[in-house]
């Protein structure tokens, strides 16, 4: 039921089904697949983003990034915006920057 057959999307959306019909309220997921899951299961999931950077910021390790905005913007519930924040000369300076931009 698990195995990988199709594109990342398919694979994204059978893993999202698998997981809320054993009970999951919520999935983490990239800013790219956002939009997908809210298209095919409406509010209901609690959607947490890893992989939020706002513009210009350095991706690291992360391949699927988008901004803060996006990311809000497609329907995510929680942002999770890590680096960009704790790397910071100023960490509470950049916590306020993101959230203005929110």
């Amino acid at each position: 039921e698990t195995g990988v057959a199709g594109g990342p999307a398919q694979q994204v959306l059978r893993l999202a089904r698998l997981a809320l019909a054993a009970g999951a309220d919520g999935l983490v997921c990239s800013p790219h697949e956002v939009s997908r899951l809210r298209d095919a299961f409406g509010d209901a999931p609690l959607l947490v983003v890893p992989g939020v950077r706002p513009a210009g910021s350095d991706a690291g390790d992360q391949a699927r990034v988008a901004t803060p905005e996006e990311t809000a913007a497609a329907g995510a519930d929680w942002l999770v915006i890590g680096r960009p924040i704790t790397a910071s000369a100023d960490p509470a300076g950049a916590a306020a920057r993101i959230a203005a931009m929110l």
